[in-house]
């Protein structure tokens, strides 16, 4: 399971965490164009990983963890560091929305997962256009040279917020589908589905067998 090539693409771009940041901060002046050549190659094994699970039909329950996790880890650090370098609210107002929104749908999934109910939660279309224009966005941010705005930081910038409003509306769609879930009493969903008891052990809760 970890050694097929799907997951060693994950683990690899879990790896460039690191590297990423260490390039970020060093005082050259071409470290911007390194830093986004770097988040490109990740974006890019975040789609090629997913390709090959489906294609060579290595999808488990340990890449289904195991990608959206090194995607958020690097679009959070990513984040997290051009505000650092543009610390400025306009800059930090979507960089919040997008991670807090990560975090939210996240602990969702997990939740939904809990009771059964992960199917009502997979990947949308929506969110797979948000997160384009997130890496587009990002992209073109960390190869502007810094501190001075040109038009490439600005068009990132723009895209920026386009992905925070892309991420707010398919957080209002997840939401919506998890709506039935969260608005049932726990007595009268413990009633219909008695197995689900923390008391005993369960046999309907399901692991995704898909990478997202």
């Amino acid at each position: 399971m970890l050694t097929n090539i799907p997951n060693r693409l994950t683990l690899f771009r879990m790896g460039l965490i690191p590297v990423f940041v260490l390039v970020f901060y060093l005082p050259f002046n071409w470290m911007n164009v390194l830093a986004a050549s770097l988040y490109g190659l990740a974006a890019l094994t975040d789609w090629l990983d997913g390709y090959l699970a489906r294609r060579l039909g290595q999808t488990s329950p340990f890449g289904a963890f195991l990608d959206p996790v090194a995607d958020k880890l690097m679009v959070t650090v990513a984040l997290v560091l051009l505000v650092e370098r543009d610390p400025s609210p306009w800059l930090a107002i979507p960089s919040c929305i997008i991670v807090g929104r990560e975090i939210a749908i996240s602990a969702l999934r997990e939740w939904m997962a809990a009771i059964g109910e992960h199917s009502k939660v997979r990947v949308m279309a929506l969110g797979k256009l948000k997160t384009t224009a997130q890496m587009l966005a990002i992209v073109l941010m960390l190869y502007a040279a810094p501190p001075q705005h040109s038009l490439t930081y600005d068009i990132g910038f723009a895209l920026l917020y386009l992905s925070a409003l892309l991420t707010l509306w398919s957080m209002v769609l997840y939401l919506r589908a998890a709506r039935s879930a969260l608005l049932v009493p726990r007595e009268q969903r413990d009633s219909v589905a008695p197995s689900l008891d923390t008391s005993e052990p369960s046999t309907k809760i399901q692991t995704p067998s898909v990478r997202e």
